[in-house]
């Protein structure tokens, strides 16, 4: 009887095992994770909040994205040239407030800045509502820029808090993707409004917009992270100096300054698409106006769709290797932007096929490249001054932000390749400054 019983145990164990998925996973957990890895998303449990924040406020953003000039010409009696001073105003007013940002953060968290960065840009957007002068504009345009700085100087230090360690490039090409389907998504319910109801319905999207970033602000609000702040992160390589949080030991943190030069190289190539495309098309090449349209939406599907498994690829090999291989893609797609101008006469479909090709290789030097310098941003600073590295990084951003029309469209009026010329070598040179981001053992992660 003992030997029948303990042989049905047996039998019964075995019959349990077969009917668990590997590692001990329950039934289909082996397949749900293969399609998860397959898709290139990491583990989103535990981080509803934080993923809907990100959806939430990239919808907003796109809400005005291309439409807040539309509603300072409607809602004004200024000129466009009028307009545009002020916003460029606005915008350098707001050049220094990353510092700011860094140093609340090493207070008080990446969590409560980003939560009061979007307290910020609600009142930013709120105050267009009432706006009818240039230094009004200026005024808003300074408070909306303010808190988009502050939102990026810690949005980068929530990933680790997220996710499980070693997935950072993962979630950070995740956020990429989510953000352009939500700023795509926003843009498209704008055109859509003033299609049907005319320029009044933008006083309705800049209400709707600043509600998202209240709603945003909620949401990280209520966010509770899985790791927290002062958590040890194994898959992080601290390369700074160790020491109390302080500008001069951001200074002395040579690796990190390299990274931050390098990411400036990487911003004034993504200028390219606000900045250079429709006017090189349509001024320059005299090509189709649909053109430039159809390239940006080519690069925006792009992005959003094929970020997450592009990025899980690369995501086996170290990031500078990542940062490298994208500056040489996008100093070839550069070369190719540039290539109409050898073919004065060339018909327009090969123009439109030249100029569409190198947007491929424009995006995907952008797919390689940005989750593995937002990764880097995050891992190579102390966790004692992360604020301070984190508020240089984002430094970079505003700066090359800043330049980059005054540079480009310069270069562009002198002679039409030299913009080109420009960010393909460029682009080359960083190449050896992202090699030099490698940590001192180079063995490489096995896939």
């Amino acid at each position: 009887m003992s030997i029948l019983t303990g042989r049905r145990s047996v039998r019964r164990r075995s019959d349990g095992r077969r009917r668990r998925g590997p590692h001990g996973a329950p039934p289909g957990h082996g397949s749900r994770r293969g399609l998860r890895d397959r898709a290139g998303l990491p583990v989103l449990t535990g981080a509803g909040r934080f993923v809907a924040a990100h959806a939430v406020d990239s919808l907003g953003t796109g809400l005005m994205f291309a439409f807040t000039v539309v509603y300072l010409t409607h809602a004004t009696r200024l000129s466009l040239a009028e307009i545009g001073a002020a916003l460029t105003l606005g915008n350098l007013l707001a050049l220094p407030t990353p510092a700011l940002g860094g140093t609340l953060m090493d207070r008080f968290g990446p969590k409560a800045v980003v939560a009061v960065a979007n307290l910020v840009c609600a009142a930013g957007f709120a105050a267009f509502l009432v706006v009818g002068s240039a230094w009004q504009i200026s005024l808003a345009y300074f408070v909306v820029q303010a808190g988009v700085n502050l939102y990026w100087t810690a949005a980068r230090n929530l990933v680790p808090l997220a996710g499980v360690p070693g997935e950072e490039r993962l979630w950070f090409g995740f956020i990429s993707s989510l953000r352009n389907l939500g700023i795509g998504a926003g843009a498209a319910v704008s055109a859509v409004a003033l299609a049907l109801f005319g320029a009044d319905s933008a006083y309705m999207l800049i209400a709707a917009n600043a509600g998202t970033f209240l709603c945003a602000a909620l949401l990280f609000i209520t966010w509770k992270p899985a790791r927290g702040p002062d958590m040890p992160n194994p898959s992080e390589g601290r390369g700074g100096p160790a020491g109390r949080a302080s500008w001069g030991a951001l200074l002395r943190d040579g690796r990190y300054l390299l990274l931050v030069t390098a990411n400036l190289a990487f911003v004034l190539a993504q200028m390219v698409p606000p900045v250079l495309l429709a006017v090189y098309v349509t001024e320059t090449l005299r090509a189709g106006t649909w053109i430039p349209g159809t390239l940006l939406v080519v690069n925006t599907a792009a992005v959003a769709v094929l970020t997450p498994a592009v990025t899980r690829r690369s995501a086996r090999h170290r990031p500078h290797r990542a940062i490298a291989g994208g500056f040489l893609v996008g100093a070839a797609s550069f070369a190719l932007f540039a290539a109409p101008l050898a073919w004065q006469g060339a018909p327009g479909w090969a123009v439109a096929t030249v100029l569409t090709a190198a947007m491929l290789l424009f995006t995907l030097s952008e797919i390689l490249s940005s989750p593995a310098l937002n990764e880097l941003s995050v891992t190579l600073a102390p966790t004692e001054a992360n604020g301070r590295h984190q508020a240089a990084f984002q430094l970079s951003w505003s700066i090359g932000g800043a330049a980059a029309p005054a540079v480009l469209t310069t270069l562009l009026s002198r002679q039409p390749a030299l913009p080109w010329l420009f960010l393909a070598s460029l682009s080359v040179l960083a190449v050896p400054a992202a090699h030099a981001l490698a940590p001192a053992d180079r063995e490489e992660p096995q896939p």
